[in-house]
């Protein structure tokens, strides 16, 4: 049997219109072709599927399955059809976005909420690489975006700032620097440091910057969460370097000092990240003009 959705929704008219006549007519077709495809269906189903009358059809026990099974398709291809049109709305499917740590623990949490609340059948895959290892995958084409540090260079890429990410150093109140305004990173290399697990994006960025410097930090003890490395500091077991917005969050509950990381790699800006514009999925244009405050990115 070849029956087509066509051939399926002409027959359901026809049964629940109990005429050729009045089903050709729903079916926005001709009587006479409407009329030739159910000899048609009949035909290749083998068997007489409507018992004809001067008062119009009804449908025999073989027809009355048909019909039944007519209807489930036609809806599961009512269904497919809404669900496609979801993903090419941007309202359904998966989004993979790449976010250094910053980033993810900071920003997106707040930006990301209510954009996912208004779409409750799209996920997001969100993973953490730093700012450079996002650049190369987006360049490579093993990416559509990210959320990066204006730290790197981002050779023929496009970036948009969409916040402020300096980094701070948090120190406990006691602390010999407590006082202190900014302080050099060089000059604190050889404190104790509370640092972030290993694969962290931000605390392999801070380590760069101590290599750069011929150094190592000492790490007393590495934390899952900016909220554990505020904890530890507030509780005097060392320093950490964190994000500026996350030491506003955090200091209330905790009591440590936050002092200005002066050198220049610590005044960063967090970017969307990404190609060309017009090569995004719809998806993805609509979740960073959201990110990006609702301005669209030419």
């Amino acid at each position: 049997m070849r029956f087509d959705l066509a051939d399926l929704q002409l027959f359901v008219c026809v049964v629940e219109a109990g005429s050729i006549t009045a089903g050709a007519r729903q079916a926005n077709l001709a009587l006479a072709s409407a009329s030739e495809r159910i000899s048609n269906i009949e035909s290749d189903a083998g068997v007489a599927l409507l018992e004809r009358s001067r008062k119009g059809v009804v449908t025999t026990e073989a027809g009355e399955a048909l019909a039944h099974h007519a209807r489930l398709i036609l809806r599961q291809h009512s269904l497919l059809q809404g669900e496609l049109r979801d993903f090419g709305t941007g309202a359904r499917g998966t989004l993979l976005l790449y976010a250094n740590t910053a980033a993810l623990m900071s920003l997106l949490p707040q930006r990301l909420a209510p954009w996912l609340a208004q779409r409750p059948r799209l996920n997001i895959d969100l993973r953490e690489r730093t700012s450079a290892e996002i650049v190369k995958l987006i360049n490579a084409g093993l990416a559509e975006a990210g959320v990066v540090s204006d730290a790197v260079n981002p050779t023929g890429l496009t970036i948009q700032p969409v916040a402020s990410d300096h980094l701070v150093l948090i120190v406990p109140v006691a602390h010999r620097l407590a006082e202190s305004k900014a302080v050099c990173f060089a000059d604190i290399t050889d404190e104790q440091f509370i640092g972030l697990e290993a694969g962290s994006a931000l605390q392999d960025h801070i380590d760069e910057q101590a290599a750069n410097l011929h150094k190592t930090l000492k790490v007393r003890i590495r934390m899952k969460s900016f909220e554990g490395s505020c904890q530890m500091v507030s509780q005097g077991v060392g320093v950490a370097i964190i994000p500026r917005e996350v030491a506003k969050r955090f200091r209330r509950g905790y009591p440590f000092k936050t002092i200005t990381i002066s050198d220049s790699w610590a005044r960063r800006r967090l970017c969307l990240c990404f190609q060309q514009w017009d090569t995004l999925s719809a998806p993805m244009q609509s979740l960073l003009t959201h990110l990006g405050g609702g301005a669209q990115t030419p």
